[in-house]
């Protein structure tokens, strides 16, 4: 894996677990799934992110199998489609996994 995981993942990982629900706040309602960090490389190579999307490590999916959420080598989040996955199809989602998981809503 060319891009390191941040720092801010291994944390959130640590205190919470792979969080696995939806996200507020943003212009769409969104579902995410994150990945263990030892699902990391097997999940990455299996959807070939270094032959089609150079320069992004997967983490998370949104749980219905057509997009991946993936860093870039800033730590900034993005979404990339499994069908079609190319870098210019890569939609910004957040400068940073702290801004990312600032909107996930936790179970009361």
């Amino acid at each position: 894996m060319s891009v390191s995981v941040p720092d801010q993942y291994k944390a959130f990982l640590l205190a919470h677990g792979p969080f696995e629900g939806f996200m507020s706040g943003g212009e769409q309602e969104l579902y995410v799934a994150l990945w263990p960090l030892d699902e990391l490389p097997g999940n990455n190579s299996d959807i070939q992110i270094q032959e089609f999307a150079p320069g992004f490590l997967a983490f998370a999916s949104d749980g219905g199998g057509g997009e991946v959420f993936a860093f870039d080598d800033s730590g900034a989040v993005f979404m990339l489609p499994l069908v079609g996955m190319e870098p210019r199809y890569a939609m910004r989602v957040a400068g940073s996994f702290a801004e990312f998981s600032a909107q996930f809503e936790f179970a009361a």
